[in-house]
Formats: C-alpha cells, sequence, structure tokens
C-alpha cells in the first residue's frame, strides 16, 4: 500500500524500490527500514513510498494518515500513530510472519513445559506449502524478514517452507512434503529446552555451550516420538538433521546412507537459512555467495542430489530476472549454464557489457530484483 512518508515507521517492509534521481533504487524493495532508512527518504525528499500491509513483527498495520498530516514539512516533528489490525492479510509475507507469530506462541509454551501440539503445527505448515506451491521466489524473501532476536522463530519456519521446496524439486508426493515441512518446522523445538541465556548470547558459544545446544536433536526427539501426526521418518529427521553424509555430524556421526532423505533435505535448509541470515553473532551472506560456499566448501557433507535440488531451486534464475552484483552493478541474466546455476552471464544496465560470473572469482549475486 501507499503511504506517505511521514507515516513510515521502523519495522515496516518496502513493496516496491525507492527511487530517486538515480538509474538504480535509493532503498530496494524488500527492505527492512529502519530509522535510518527515514532518515534517507527525508534527504532524498521522498514524499511517497509502497509497503507491506504487514510489519516484520507480524502485525498488520493501516497508516492513520490525514490531510494534514501529508502536509507537513521536513521541518515538523511527525508523530504517526498506527492501527494494528487484528486479521490478517493474506498476502505472501503476511502468511509468513504470521506463521511466524504463531509459531512463536508454540515455542514460548515449550519453554513452559507444555507439550507440541502437533494439530497447531500442522495448522501453521499447511498455508506456507501453498504459499511455497505459488511462489518460488519466496526462496530470495526468507532471510529479509529475521532479525537476529527474532532469529530463533524465524528459522524452523523458514526451514519448513525450504524442506518442502527442496522435497518437491525431488519428487516427493503431497503427503511426504507435509511430513517434511513438518518436521523441518519442528526440527530445532528442542531448543526450548536450551538455557536462554545460552539462546541469546551475542558472543560465540563456549565448548560447554555448544554440547548443550546439540542436545537440542535428541530432546527434540523426545518431545515428538509419541505422537500418531508424525511419521517415524519425520521423527528421525528431527534427531539426524545434523547429521552429514561423511560421519562429521551429530547425535551419532551417522554416515551416507544410515542418513534418511528427510533428515539430509531439512539439514541443508538449516544451513542456507543459518548462512543467509542475520544471527547474533554472525552476519549474513548473500544467497549466492552461500550457495557456491555449500557446493565448494561442503562437498561431501550432504548426498549431491540434495545439494543440486537447493541450487536448482535458488539458483536457477530465468532470462531476463534483475539483479545486483557485489561490485555495485546493477544488470539482467541473459544466459545461463546448466553447470553453473549461480553463475550466469549478466547484462550490465549502466554500460553496454556482457560479464561471465563463472569467470569472475569475487564478483556474485547479492540480490534478486525480480
Amino acid at each position: 500500500m501507499k503511504v506517505h512518508r511521514d507515516d513510515v515507521q521502523a519495522g515496516c517492509i518496502l513493496e516496491d524500490d525507492v527511487m530517486g534521481m538515480t538509474v538504480n533504487p535509493i532503498i530496494p524493495k524488500q527492505t527492512i527500514l529502519t530509522d535510518e532508512h527515514i532518515k534517507i527518504l527525508r534527504a532524498f525528499n521522498i514524499t511517497e513510498v509502497t509497503i507491506e500491509k504487514t510489519r516484520v513483527d507480524g502485525r498488520n498495520v493501516r497508516p492513520k494518515t490525514s490531510s494534514s498530516a501529508a502536509a507537513k514539512t521536513d521541518s515538523e516533528e511527525v508523530d504517526s500513530e498506527y492501527i494494528y489490525e487484528a486479521k490478517p492479510n493474506q498476502g505472501m509475507v503476511s502468511t509468513y510472519l504470521n506463521s511466524v507469530e504463531e509459531f512463536k506462541k508454540e515455542f514460548i509454551n515449550w519453554q513452559s513445559g507444555m507439550p507440541i501440539n502437533l494439530a497447531k503445527i500442522r495448522e501453521i505448515t499447511l498455508p506456507l506449502i501453498d504459499l511455497m506451491q505459488q511462489n518460488r521466489s519466496i526462496i530470495y524473501s526468507l532471510n529479509q524478514y529475521s532479525t537476529k532476536k527474532e532469529y530463533i522463530y524465524h528459522h524452523p519456519v523458514s526451514v519448513g517452507v525450504l524442506s518442502a521446496m527442496i522435497g518437491k524439486r525431488l519428487g516427493l508426493n503431497s503427503g511426504q512434503i507435509n511430513q517434511l515441512a513438518m518436521a523441518g518446522i519442528l526440527a530445532d523445538c528442542g531448543m526450548s529446552k536450551v538455557s536462554s541465556t545460552i539462546l541469546n548470547k551475542e558472543r560465540p558459544l563456549s565448548e560447554h555451550e555448544f554440547q548443550e545446544i546439540k542436545l537440542h536433536t535428541a530432546n527434540g526427539y523426545k518431545m515428538v516420538k509419541d505422537s500418531p501426526l508424525l511419521k517415524p521418518e519425520a521423527k528421525l529427521a528431527i534427531f539426524q538433521h545434523h547429521e552429514r553424509f561423511d560421519g562429521t555430524g551429530y547425535p551419532t556421526s551417522e554416515k551416507s546412507d544410515r542418513i534418511h532423505l528427510y533428515s539430509q533435505i531439512i539439514g541443508i535448509a538449516d544451513v542456507f537459512h543459518a548462512m543467509t541470515s542475520e544471527r547474533l553473532y554472525r552476519s549474513k551472506q548473500p544467497i549466492f555467495k552461500v550457495l557456491d560456499m555449500i557446493s565448494r566448501d561442503l562437498f561431501g557433507k550432504f548426498d549431491i542430489k540434495v545439494v543440486n535440488a537447493l541450487i536448482g531451486i535458488a539458483g536457477d534464475l530465468d532470462i531476463g530476472t534483475a539483479v545486483r552484483l557485489s561490485s555495485g552493478d546493477y544488470g539482467e541474466v541473459v544466459y545461463k549454464k546448466a553447470n553453473a546455476f549461480t553463475k550466469p552471464i549478466i547484462r550490465l544496465n549502466n554500460r553496454d557489457e556482457l560479464l561471465d560470473l563463472s569467470k569472475e572469482r569475487n564478483i556474485y549475486i547479492t540480490e534478486v530484483l525480480g
């Protein structure tokens, strides 16, 4: 929805690029606005922007704007008020953020000792699967909405969505995808038994603290093992999702075909979302850089078919897709190679030049603009 600049508050999400007297956006779409962004809007004299109807905290928002408020000048102080609507909007962003808020409530219940309500988890999962079926590009947005403070709630929901997408790419049927998505969302349910001090720590964990974190797989399995709504393979995936193909994972250092396909899928979804998201003590990495790191640095950790499925979903951009590069240039995909999805040939916007990313070691796609 379009709103006056003075009605924008931190936490709003841009629906469209903010353009100025420049070829490239001043602030790209899907940015979670901060007070600094709002200062930029003022500096560039941008009077109107288009934002999502849902804030990053999951609450829907309707600006309370009057004609006098719209007429305020930059020198005037604006005390905009927002009215939060209880009924969620059914767009992509609001569906996802509403699921995160519902998951957060469940996680807090588990922390207080309540059992897992699988019917509620299924209720959270199904709209996300529909979302995944409708819009593959959601894979480029999931990390945008996660914040350091709320990461522990965003991460499981995103892992569920990513797991469902990978499962579909690998040809699983709808029943299997439903089970896989629920297992993905519940993979870290055992984190609810970890000390809040450790969960909220802003510095790297000590070895002792990491050992406590590693117990979450076994604790998670204990929390779901008696539920008739989860199939045995989904429960196993919750226990195994940190196992690695080469035997370097935990909790039991299983190898290769002793690690279930669901476990492999959730494991790589977990790594991908974690690496591309802002966390308490680690900065997020661009999606395409992470895909290269997974295929190169984590070679042998995952079954190659699962790696290729993830790269095929996230890295296979359509011809004509607009992108931003780590060099600061903008362009569009004009050709892609079957063996190098993440490194297409880009036509640069600001000069008549083609750039073959497969020949550029230090330049990669940082943002997919659509």
